[in-house]
């Protein structure tokens, strides 16, 4: 029996890390109703991958190139290990939302492979402030390298989101699209995986040289800032959408990780002006 329970998890953080990201895992699991479930237990961890390999090219592009060309070798980087995925949902979301339709044809429009013209704004928009902070990450890395440590935490929270949003909101399209997908899911799979992301994020400032009472108060402090964002977001697309969809669930990844980034940038410059 813990054998076999040790193997579901096993499965579970695979199904995670080939469902969020594009890094190769070259073993075949059952993505069924119980492995999905479970697997948002994983998604900070898979969120940890997607920060570990963007914080490693951002750091070495930042030593080789001005600021700006590292922000876009590392940002192209950064949309690469998840295939665009959740920039896809990002753009369908306000193609859907902006429209000003009704609710059904607000789905219709999203579920259509094709992208308008708010899709585009919104997704330049978006890609534009990501460039933007990571510009002035690549400018303070080489005098302070530890500051990467926040873009390994930001797809963490922004990961982390995506599952409690799952849990605590109805699927949009009553049981159809991706969101259906994880129907199994209850809280107890985003409470487990909020404790993960605490740990990681304690962890991963710890072993930049904070010490574990002040990479608690961080962790604390942004991770109410991502749940702050994400409610605020998610409840605003539940209001329009009678729930949430899987391109809505990337659109929500998206706006956490810029929220996340964004405070991460004020704070620091609040505390180089103290």
């Amino acid at each position: 029996m813990a054998n076999r329970n040790v193997k579901g998890h096993v499965q579970s953080l695979i199904a995670a890390v080939q469902f969020l990201t594009r890094i190769p895992v070259p073993l075949t699991v059952p993505f069924e109703e119980r492995t999905l479930a479970r697997s948002v237990i994983y998604f900070p961890a898979a969120g940890a991958l997607i920060g570990i390999v963007s914080a490693c090219g951002l750091g070495l592009f930042a030593w080789l190139l001005p600021p700006l060309a590292a922000a876009v070798v590392a940002l192209a980087l950064w949309i690469a290990l998840s295939g665009g995925l959740h920039v896809d949902g990002w753009m369908d979301t306000a193609d859907g939302v902006l429209s000003h339709r009704s609710r059904e044809r607000m789905l219709e429009i999203m579920k259509d492979s094709r992208v308008g013209a708010m899709g585009v704004i919104a997704g330049v928009l978006l890609l534009l402030f990501k460039f933007a902070l990571l510009a002035e990450l690549a400018e303070a890395v080489p005098s302070r390298p530890s500051m990467l440590v926040w873009l390994v935490v930001c797809p963490i929270w922004s990961r982390w989101w995506m599952g409690a949003a799952i849990a605590l909101y109805p699927n949009a399209r009553q049981g159809q699209g991706m969101g259906a997908m994880f129907h199994g899911v209850r809280w107890r799979h985003p409470a487990a995986a909020f404790a993960a992301a605490f740990l990681l994020t304690a962890a991963a400032l710890n072993a930049v040289g904070y010490s574990l009472p002040e990479a608690a108060g961080a962790a604390a402090l942004f991770a109410a800032i991502s749940a702050l964002t994400g409610l605020a977001g998610a409840s605003w697309l539940a209001r329009k959408l009678g729930g949430l969809t899987g391109d809505t669930y990337g659109a929500l990844n998206e706006g956490v990780e810029v929220a996340f980034l964004a405070a991460v940038i004020v704070v620091w410059r609040l505390m180089e002006q103290a």
